[in-house]
C-alpha cells in the first residue's frame, strides 16, 4: 500500500476500511486498538467530515499506516514553471515593437 493520495475525508475513510480489511479486523477490533467506539470507526470509513484529526492520526498508527505528505507540482493556483528564455527576450524587444 503505497502512493495513496487522498484529498477528501471519503478518501482517508476508504484507506482505513482497506487497510482495515486487508489485517482482517472488523470495526469493533479496530475500535479497541484506537481507544474509540466502533461507531466512530463506521462513521470515518464512510467519510464523515470533521473526524479529530489526532484520532485519525492515532487510526493510521493502529493500521501501520505511514502519512506522509508533498507539496502539488502543478496544481490550482500553481504559476508552473517560467519559461526563462520567452521572459528574457520579451524583456529584450523594445515596447511597440
Amino acid at each position: 500500500m503505497s502512493g495513496n493520495i487522498l484529498r477528501t475525508p471519503a478518501d482517508i475513510g476508504a484507506l482505513i476500511k482497506d487497510r482495515r480489511h486487508a489485517l482482517g479486523l472488523d470495526q469493533a477490533a479496530l475500535a479497541a486498538r484506537v481507544g474509540v467506539s466502533r461507531l466512530w470507526i463506521n462513521q470515518v470509513e464512510r467519510g464523515k467530515p470533521g473526524a479529530s484529526l489526532g484520532l485519525i492520526l492515532r487510526t493510521l498508527l493502529a493500521l501501520d499506516i505511514e502519512l506522509t505528505a508533498d507539496a502539488r507540482r502543478q496544481g490550482p493556483g500553481s504559476a508552473g514553471p517560467s519559461d526563462i528564455d520567452a521572459i528574457i527576450e520579451a524583456a529584450r524587444t523594445p515596447r511597440g515593437a
